[in-house]
């Protein structure tokens, strides 16, 4: 299936590594100019194929000035604005009982802040091209995870987000939604799984809790769901959760 995604502008934050980084090499395969926005995106520039349709931008998005540099650079580099992937955030494990105020509200500032940012100063350019916007989620804004207040808490307010700017975006007909990975494959994981005693077995005891193949997602599927929810494939589609997870939020788990 066409997407016609060639030569639509988008950017990607935290778009170096993981989902992000697959979310944006699909787009590039797809013939889009995506713009990879990370604190790492100096060091390695490491899409594999393709990569002259994508250009690097170093900086903080916890910055709103960062964030509005961005986009100005991407409207100077490309000169519109098709879409935008939030995705950049990380776990934090700011719990209740071994967290405090102080490092609760930051996280909230970490893992949310910078969706509106970037929203807020791409919003004129997406208005004159009808473009999307989709936010990436986490399965623990609906199941909890524990000892992790911040990140659920922020990831709960991203879709709730995506709801509101749907509705406040639908005269312009921008489109918004919001992708939900549960367990995916990606380097970050790997590294939790090696803080156990034995990785492989803990993954195993992930992958039978997963429905569907008992297997972790690939973030290449994360990032397929992304790209038909950015294309005009999916142009009455909108404030929309969509869980990429094999089943492993929603399906009765004594099923695996």
């Amino acid at each position: 299936m066409d997407l016609h995604l060639n030569d639509k502008v988008v950017i990607v934050t935290g778009g170096e590594r993981g989902i992000g980084k697959a979310i944006a090499q699909t787009l590039v395969d797809e013939g889009a100019q995506v713009a990879v926005v990370d604190k790492l995106a100096h060091a390695s520039k490491t899409l594999p194929d393709r990569n002259e349709r994508a250009k690097y931008f170093n900086a903080d998005l916890t910055d709103s000035a960062a964030c509005r540099a961005i986009v100005e650079q991407v409207i100077s580099e490309w000169g519109q604005l098709d879409g935008l992937v939030n995705n950049a955030g990380f776990n934090d494990s700011i719990g209740l009982e071994n967290g405090s105020p102080e490092k609760f509200t930051q996280s909230l500032t970490n893992n949310t802040g910078h969706y509106y940012f970037m929203a807020h100063y791409a919003l004129p350019h997406l208005k004159k091209r009808r473009g999307a916007i989709v936010n990436i989620g986490s399965k623990t804004s609906v199941t909890g995870q524990g000892n992790t207040s911040g990140y659920v808490a922020a990831k709960g307010a991203i879709l709730s987000l995506t709801r509101e700017w749907a509705v406040e975006l639908l005269p312009y007909s921008i489109r918004v939604n919001a992708v939900i990975p549960a367990e995916v494959a990606t380097p970050l994981y790997e590294s939790w799984l090696k803080s156990f005693a034995d990785p492989q077995e803990k993954l195993k005891q992930v992958s039978r809790k997963i429905p569907l193949e008992q297997r972790l997602t690939k973030p290449e599927e994360i990032a397929d769901a992304v790209a038909f929810l950015l294309s005009d494939r999916s142009s009455h589609t909108t404030g929309q959760w969509f869980f990429v997870d094999g089943g492993y939020t929603h399906l009765d788990r004594a099923i695996s």
